[in-house]
């Protein structure tokens, strides 16, 4: 079964109904009576991350794809916990040194603190991050409604073909090497626009396992479809070059996820704000289609051409 079907199964009855777990459907705990949101994560060698031999960049992979569950909350994260795991190659004096002076500089980056966490041996490296910050509201997942407009923030797909490179199934010269690989490493969190959410967004969530399938995790109890236009779906100037050269397909390297942007749902009556203050921001932001409840499935579209299902498919642990 996939990892949904597993918390559906044996896990939610377990919340007692909860109403801080939010069914297990959504991205983070949500205390309301305490203002409290926590995330949690968990990254393993091989299958999050290719191997640790930049433990420079993977650790500061894993903390942003980990505080990015609570930036499209419209939270921003105050404290992190990690517990890692690991052996004498992955933990070795030089390796402790790096990964140490990086945690430092994404604390600047973020202004969130270190606050606790474990250390076991391991034969691979693994890295669970507990992400929290303070909120009084949330943007929580399934709550768009019938009509709203979809947005997604930055450009989306730099990451997959960054991973391609480091799995050597793609070779480019040195310059897009480095710019594709620092994408997939160093991913690009909207963070300026996260807690203005807030006052737009009906619903959102973060681009961590496929555009189209994050949108589906994001919609699943509403009852509603969504429709979406692939070529409103922004990607980089470079990535474009890319595919135009390898004649490969858009839709392959949006949909796989890594990107760390956000989607999010909102009425039309905020599409004027929403330009206006994305502008102000200096934030990317590209409307790419709608959501509707007259339509019997979800809906990709090129064109005049409607796409095949399959491509909504998104990352998924399968036991």
């Amino acid at each position: 079964m996939d990892e949904f079907t597993l918390i559906e199964k044996y896990f939610k009855k377990l919340t007692y109904k909860n109403p801080s777990a939010l069914d297990l459907n959504d991205d983070v705990f949500f205390d309301k009576k305490n203002n409290v949101v926590i995330s949690i994560d968990t990254y393993v060698e091989g299958a999050h991350f290719i191997n640790f031999r930049n433990p420079d960049l993977v650790i500061k992979k894993v903390i942003r794809s980990s505080i990015s569950d609570l930036y499209c909350k419209g939270v921003k994260p105050k404290f992190i916990f990690i517990g890692a795991s690991g052996n004498s190659n992955s933990f070795s004096n030089k390796n402790l040194n790096i990964i140490s002076k990086s945690l430092k500089e994404e604390q600047k980056k973020y202004y969130i603190k270190l606050s606790g966490g474990d250390t076991t041996k391991s034969k691979k490296t693994i890295f669970t991050i507990m992400s929290l910050g303070y909120s009084k509201r949330i943007v929580q997942r399934n709550k768009c409604k019938n009509g709203d407009d979809i947005y997604v923030t930055g450009n989306i797909g730099d990451s997959y073909l960054g991973l391609q490179i480091l799995k050597r199934k793609v070779l480019l010269n040195k310059k897009e090497h480095n710019y594709f690989t620092k994408k997939y490493y160093l991913p690009e969190l909207p963070v300026k626009i996260s807690t203005n959410l807030l006052n737009f967004a009906n619903s959102s969530i973060d681009i961590s396992d496929g555009l189209f399938g994050d949108l589906s995790k994001l919609i699943n109890k509403c009852e509603l479809f969504y429709k979406v236009d692939l070529n409103k779906v922004p990607i980089s100037s470079n990535l474009r070059n890319y595919l135009n050269k390898s004649k490969k397909k858009k839709i392959n390297f949006i949909s796989k996820g890594d990107d760390y942007q956000i989607i999010f749902t909102s009425p039309k009556s905020k599409r004027n704000y929403i330009q206006k203050f994305f502008k102000k921001m200096n934030q990317k932001v590209t409307l790419i289609g709608n959501i509707t409840k007259d339509a019997r499935n979800n809906e990709i579209i090129e064109g005049n051409k409607r796409l095949k299902h399959a491509y909504n498919e998104a990352y998924s642990h399968n036991f």
